[in-house]
C-alpha cells in the first residue's frame, strides 16, 4: 500500500510541476492541450491533479518540454525518491 501512495504522490508531484510551467508560460489548460495535439483539456486537466489516476507520460513530457522549451528536469522538481519494498 505504501508502494502506491508513493507513486500518486510521484505523480501529483509531476502534474504540480507541470501546472507552474504552463501559467508561468501564461498558457491555459485548453491552449496548451492544443498544441499538444488534443482538442479538449481531458488530458492536462486530470493530469494536473492526478484526477482519476491520469497522469502524464513519457511522450507527454518530452512534448511539454519542447513547448515550453525546457529541460525535462523542470517536472521532477521536488520529487522525493524514498526506499520501498518491490516484489520481484
Amino acid at each position: 500500500m505504501k508502494n502506491i501512495e508513493e507513486i500518486e504522490k510521484f505523480y501529483k508531484t509531476i502534474g504540480k510541476n507541470v501546472k507552474r510551467k504552463r501559467e508561468e508560460n501564461q498558457l491555459t489548460q485548453l491552449q496548451l492541450s492544443h498544441l499538444m495535439g488534443f482538442k479538449s483539456v481531458s488530458l492536462v486537466s486530470q493530469a494536473e491533479t492526478f484526477y482519476n489516476k491520469q497522469h502524464f507520460s513519457l511522450k507527454h513530457l518530452y512534448m511539454l518540454a519542447s513547448i515550453f522549451k525546457c529541460n525535462l528536469e523542470e517536472f521532477f522538481k521536488n520529487v522525493k525518491i524514498i526506499s520501498l519494498d518491490w516484489e520481484i
